[in-house]
């Protein structure tokens, strides 16, 4: 096909017919280059060069063809990726000569190196090997010089507008990489400040600013940086002031827009590289605090993508005053340790130096604080907004943008407090009394304010935060007493649950408050507005999951533990709602009971919570062994159901201690269960595939997916009690898993595969013996339903393996004494499941492999495993390795692969078949090689032998070590040409993940920027 290009480039009159000749060129260079003549390559290099040359120089034909010229650009920049420097040493000094025969095509060139860098330094990773990468990055610079001149001399010799705004784009794409003496041993900076006023070029000189701001030097450059950037907050005062940038961003041009944003961009880069500097003079420090003035104008821009650019540099900016502050305090304490003679000259200096700069920036930390107040995000607690049709709503969906944003601010917010408790205090006392005097009143005025109240729990002492909440819920309570109307009510409701709920250390220090807050939550719990009664459930759950052992103690003044009242009047509390809620409200009395220390009280309260439901249970259960048609009426149905549910939830609370109420209702509880199951099959039977889908056996299934579900939440909650295992694993037997193998497939739960993985996983080695069963029933026939396509049964897929994973894990034994035929089954089916596109199930079969692998390698059956699997799992593992649809599992492809080449070594046994193969090998290790050789010579005719052998050869001798095993692997799926260039983040997850686990680290160590909500109970609740 990439024959006819030529002829087509030059014949065709169509453009779309010169674009699809132009693709098959582009990809004959990425991936087919090397293997052509080196006449042919030589003739489309010139070919290329000649056609670019020819339209570029003519003003006419440049303009008209220029999206064609654009495309041919990006085809020489491939190009120029496998020849230069070695095969095209000349290119650079080529393209700048030509560059100053024509002013069109000079601005050519100007594309056609900016493409060059953004290929180079941009797009690279996952595209070229590393030492590719390395190797022309380091052409480039020594190159730069040529570049450097040329675009200086552009930049003074012409006026055409187009040739201008092309070489400013090219130095952007330049000054990321390009050695700092280039900057600043040139006029370059002075050239693109005289562009600066011009606001045709603005945006684009600002970038270039920007670029430069974002480089790292030393003192000596940074002095001079310096007066350039007093320079530019002259010329920019005099084209915008301040206080001036939200109305310009909201009223003006698309144009005027970006600039904004491009302004957002040069001080926080500017800032974040050079603050330091500008501390040390008077005249420099005024450009600094009018430098923040316009950032923190830039933050009021009602535009999402502008404020997380400001929010993130704010966060840095804090974070670093806030290290610093921090940093003082123990130096203190060591001084006062008898160490004063040594540290105290340091540290008073430093100590001073702290200081000064918390007091240089004490007039924009305070407008910082306002920001954050103003501008608070959502967090994901909150469950009533405003709608966009102005209604209050209950919102249902996650929106993970203003999540992440709430995180930055909150964290942001922290900071600002640990370094003015005062200041934060009083502004936000401020505005709440604007709130009440009517001056400032708006939902979404008091929402961010109370937003921003809640985000600062647990950053102040103990003192100063009990005086500021009582403040704080006596003004909303006001304001909840002083405002009409239902909606305006509904919104201090929802504010005033939100904050107690972000402040439990507080409400376990003050009894009284607490109870009045759980009796005003009640209250609440019968008010019919959207969303009050859910708010005021989940918040209770909230509270009483953070205080639950102040429920159970008496307290001074009562006459019984809050718990026992509340049981007393249990059914008027939740009168009123629905069983959603009901169910959220008897996990919270859950809580209560499981904080109850003494055994008779917490089975005596779970005997008065459950009476209801139980009631109601014991009625049905007997007018069904009068007649067992009562059963199937769907109002029936639909209260076993919900008692189901209600059960479920405080099982998932009380843990083991709901032994007693499980025991009760199990037995009755499994022949409901078997009932519905036959009810189901004879109904799929009769009515054929439509029937699963009626409303009629959608509720019946219900009821079994709600006793399993009940079973395994008891299960799981129920730690170390093994005996709880054996009383209720056998009357499971049948009911359960036979029924799973009875059924038709449209009538099996998944929930029966999750149920007793949870049961394998909890009690381990003593289901050994059940696990043939357990196998037998679900292991032949889920295979079938599963294995057909990648679609079906999507449920059943996980969970399927998800149990094999638990038998592997844990009852390993029982993988052994399966049949041959079994056994093979088992990998096949592993296989299977990590070829699959969805990445859950692709991870839990490899994760499950890299356990089998294990456990075999210390098994003593290692030789007769390898012997049969090596083979077929290297080649599986290499197909899913290479292919575009399964990077997210990257790391454990590594992992296995490397397993399986250590492995090696320790067999005795050959793993080649005498019988097939020409020659005997020495030892394994010489025939994995030669194997592997052959397989992905097979896999990539486009990669040459010695190419293939250089990569298997690496990895033999990089495989003890991890890193370099990995990054191998890496370079070889670039060679091989299989990844696109997209996205290859899933190629460095790993260390993506050991990142956020410092960083977790980090906020563990400062006082409230984990919220005091979020942490663990036992380290909250004593």
């Amino acid at each position: 096909m990439w024959l006819q290009v030529v002829h087509i480039l030059q014949n065709s009159q169509n453009l779309n017919t010169k674009f699809f000749a132009l693709q098959i060129l582009e990809s004959v260079i990425k991936y087919r280059w090397n293997a052509l003549p080196v006449d042919q390559r030589d003739g489309i290099k010139n070919y290329i060069s000649d056609v670019i040359v020819q339209l570029s120089s003519n003003e006419v034909t440049f303009r008209q063809e220029r999206l064609y010229v654009n495309k041919l650009n990006i085809i020489l920049v491939q190009v120029l990726k496998h020849e230069w420097p070695a095969r095209w040493s000349s290119f650079i000094p080529d393209l700048v000569a030509a560059a100053k025969s024509s002013e069109t095509l000079c601005e050519n060139c100007m594309a056609i190196l900016k493409l060059l860098s953004e290929e180079i330094f941009d797009f690279s990773r996952g595209e070229m090997t590393q030492q590719k990468i390395k190797e022309l990055k380091s052409s480039l610079n020594s190159e730069f010089r040529l570049i450097h001149e040329l675009c200086l001399y552009v930049l003074s010799a012409t006026q055409r507008p187009e040739l201008i705004r092309a070489t400013l784009a090219t130095l952007h794409a330049f000054l990321s990489w390009i050695p700092v003496g280039f900057i600043f041993e040139s006029p370059l900076l002075e050239t693109l400040l005289k562009f600066f006023p011009m606001a045709a070029y603005r945006n684009l000189t600002l970038q270039c600013l920007t670029e430069v701001a974002a480089l790292q030097f030393g003192d000596f450059y940074n002095v001079q940086y310096v007066k350039t950037y007093t320079f530019f907050i002259i010329q920019l005062q005099a084209i915008l002031p301040p206080e001036k940038i939200p109305d310009v961003y909201a009223n003006g041009s698309t144009e005027e827009q970006a600039f904004i944003q491009n302004l957002a961009l040069f001080f926080t880069s500017f800032f974040k590289n050079h603050m330091r500097i500008l501390e040390t003079t008077q005249e420099n420090i005024a450009a600094l605090l009018m430098g923040l003035e316009y950032l923190i104008g830039i933050s009021y821009v009602d535009d999402t993508e502008v404020f997380k650019v400001s929010l993130d540099y704010w966060n840095v900016f804090v974070l670093e005053l806030f290290e610093a502050h921090n940093q003082m305090e123990p130096a203190v304490t060591v001084s006062m340790m008898g160490l004063q003679a040594q540290m105290v000259p340091g540290m008073v200096d430093g100590g001073t130096a702290v200081k000064q700069r918390r007091q240089l920036y004490s007039g924009p930390l305070s407008k910082l604080r306002m920001l954050m107040i103003c501008r608070m995000a959502k967090p994901e607690e909150v469950l009533i907004v405003e709608d966009e049709n102005g209604n209050i709503v209950r919102e249902t969906m996650k929106d993970n943008d203003v999540l992440v944003q709430y995180k930055i601010m909150r964290e942001t917010l922290i900071y600002l407090s640990h370094l003015d408790h005062e200041d934060t205090e009083q502004q936000m006392l401020k505005k709440l009394s604007k709130q009440l005097n009517g001056e400032d009143w708006s939902w979404n005025n008091l929402n961010t304010l109370c937003w921003a109240i809640g985000s600062i729990s647990g950053s102040m002492v103990e003192e100063q935060e009990n005086r500021f909440l009582v403040m704080v819920i006596r003004d909303l309570l006001n304001l909840c007493e002083i405002t009409k109307g239902k909606d305006n009510k509904a919104v201090i409701a929802s504010n005033i649950m939100y904050v107690v709920g972000q402040y439990p250390r507080f409400l376990r220090a003050h009894w009284k408050f607490l109870k009045t807050v759980v009796n005003k939550l009640f209250e609440f719990m019968h008010e019919m507005h959207p969303g009050v009664q859910d708010m005021a459930c989940d918040t209770f759950l909230k509270i009483v999951q953070k205080c639950k052992r102040k429920f159970v103690t008496q307290q001074v003044g009562e006459n019984e533990p809050f718990v026992s009242e509340l049981l007393s009047n249990l059914a008027t509390t939740i009168a009123d709602l629905e069983p959603h809620q009901i169910h959220t409200f008897y996990e919270s009395v859950g809580h209560m009971i499981q904080a109850e220390s003494d055994n008779t009280n917490r089975d005596e309260y779970l005997k008065r919570l459950m009476s209801l439901p139980n009631q109601k249970w014991a009625e049905i259960i007997g007018q069904a062994s009068q007649s067992i048609d009562i059963l199937k009426n769907q109002d029936v149905i639909r209260s076993v159901l919900n008692i189901l549910q209600t059960n479920t939830s405080v099982a998932s609370s009380l843990g083991p201690h709901f032994f007693p109420q499980i025991s009760l209702i199990f037995l009755d509880m499994l022949t409901v269960y078997r009932m519905y199951s036959e009810l189901v099959s004879s109904t799929i039977a009769e009515g054929g595939p439509f029937a699963s889908r009626t409303s009629f056996v959608k509720l019946l299934r219900s009821v079994k997916r709600e006793t399993l579900k009940l079973i395994e939440t008891f299960v799981d909650k129920a730690e170390d009690l093994p005996h709880i295992g054996k009383q209720f694993v056998p009357p499971m037997m049948d009911p359960v898993l036979g029924d799973y193998a009875r059924n038709v497939p449209d009538a099996r739960e998944s929930e029966v595969l999750s149920l007793f993985a949870t049961i394998i996983n909890k009690y381990k080695g003593e289901m050994l013996e059940d696990v043939p069963r357990i196998f037998e029933a679900v292991f032949q026939c889920t295979l079938e339903m599963i294995t057909k396509n990648f679609e079906d049964y999507p449920e059943h897929r996980l969970k399927f393996f998800s149990l094999l994973r638990a038998i592997g894990t844990h009852c390993f034994q029982a993988l052994i004494q399966l049949s041959s035929q079994q056994l093979k089954l088992v990998i096949d089916s592993i296989n299977w499941a990590f070829r699959h596109t969805e990445r859950n199930i692709a991870e839990t079969g490899l994760s499950l492999l890299l356990e089998i692998l294990k456990k075999f390698q210390a098994s003593g059956f290692q030789n007769q495993f390898y012997k049969t699997y090596f083979l077929t799992i290297e080649q599986e593992i290499f197909a899913v390795l290479t292919d575009t649809f399964h990077k997210p599992g990257f790391k454990l492809h590594v992992s296995v692969l490397q397993h399986l080449f250590c492995a090696v070594d320790g067999l005795t046994e050959p793993l080649w078949d005498a019988s097939s193969v020409p020659y005997q090998y020495t030892d394994n290790a010489m025939f994995v090689r030669d194997y592997t050789i052959k397989l992905l010579g097979t896999s990539f005719p486009n990669m040459t032998v010695t190419e293939v052998t250089k990569f298997v050869d690496g990895l033999l001798s990089s495989k003890l070590d991890l890193p370099s095993f990995k990054n191998h692997i890496r370079d070889f799926l670039v060679q091989s040409k299989e990844f696109s260039v997209q996205d290859n983040k899933d190629l460095y997850a790993e260390e993506a993940a050991a990142q956020r686990e410092r960083e977790r680290q980090r906020m563990l160590a400062i006082p409230g920027l984990i919220a005091p909500s979020e942490l663990q109970d036992e380290m909250v609740d004593s």
